[in-house]
């Protein structure tokens, strides 16, 4: 291919990525050297890196960093084991699978804050679930700090779940039944015909889900906000505090959010890391 054909298919992506990742990231990184805050958005100080020294004797950042890292080791695994478990469920089931599949799929068709607010009502006063609960233990159901958290990793793996189910199901049907069969003549029961054929079928997929699953809990909101919001800091995330910080305090410290918003970038990439190389890995084995 000529030069300059490669750089007219080659630009136009170059130029776009440029524009939406380049150009704000380097905003980004400016703004979190600055103390801009909404008072007065004309005057921006340079403070170098006085807001992320801030940031690190901030006790509540401290508290959002565990919490999210909490949250994306409760959360990421149990919807890769949850989500794989009702695909394989869908997978053997023959009538009804429509009617099934749009059942599991209705958390994900809600918006975030729509599901978390139905989700919510439940465990309020005079919801369904509260209810159960008072007529099972003879005490009234109130969220609070001890229970919060768990409302809130459960409402997780009840919206999360379907987009690990369906696209685990749909690498299911990719599986050539061939293989399948020749394990069961061969005398492999269920669970070594599933380490053995089946997962090695969708590793990929599963590295795949597991990379976008991680991204999304560690930047969790709105189920987050909807839950704790200015009562609950404890059970912040990280995306709930920088906001809170950026916009949500009588001053808006814009600098400083922008730097929360950074080490939150940075995080993910470290979380990321171990799954981009054993993907990069396993490109480079199947090239050879």
């Amino acid at each position: 291919m000529e030069r300059r054909t490669y750089l007219g298919f080659v630009m136009p992506s170059v130029v776009v990525m440029t524009v939406l990742m380049v150009i704000p990231f380097v905003t980004t990184v400016w703004l979190s050297l600055t103390d801009l805050n909404l008072r007065d958005l004309d005057s921006a100080p340079f403070i170098g890196f006085d807001n992320y020294t801030e940031i690190f004797k901030d006790s509540r950042f401290h508290s959002a960093l565990r919490f999210t890292l909490i949250f994306v080791a409760v959360i990421v695994p149990a919807q890769l084991v949850l989500g794989l478990g009702v695909a394989l469920l869908l997978d053997r089931v023959t009538r009804g699978r429509g009617v099934y599949m749009a059942i599991f799929l209705l958390p994900f068709v809600a918006t975030p804050v729509v599901g978390t607010l139905a989700f919510e009502n439940l465990f309020s006063r005079g919801g369904l679930l509260a209810y159960v609960v008072e007529k099972i233990t003879g005490e009234a159901f109130v969220i609070s700090p001890s229970n919060v958290n768990y409302l809130i990793l459960v409402q997780a793996l009840w919206y999360t779940m379907p987009f690990v189910m369906i696209t685990l199901f749909a690498g299911l049907q990719t599986l050539p039944q061939e293989r399948v069969e020749a394990a069961q003549m061969d005398g492999a029961r269920f669970w070594r015909t599933l380490w053995h054929v089946t997962l090695p079928h969708l590793r990929k997929l599963i590295t795949f889900v597991t990379i976008i699953a991680i991204m999304d809990a560690y930047r969790v909101f709105d189920s987050v906000y909807v839950f704790a919001g200015n009562r609950f800091t404890d059970s912040h995330s990280l995306s709930v505090y920088n906001y809170s910080v950026a916009l949500d305090s009588k001053i808006g410290r814009l600098g400083k959010g922008n730097a929360i918003a950074i080490l939150t970038v940075l995080g993910i990439f470290v979380v990321l890391l171990p799954f981009l190389v054993k993907s990069y890995k396993e490109q480079l084995e199947e090239r050879r």
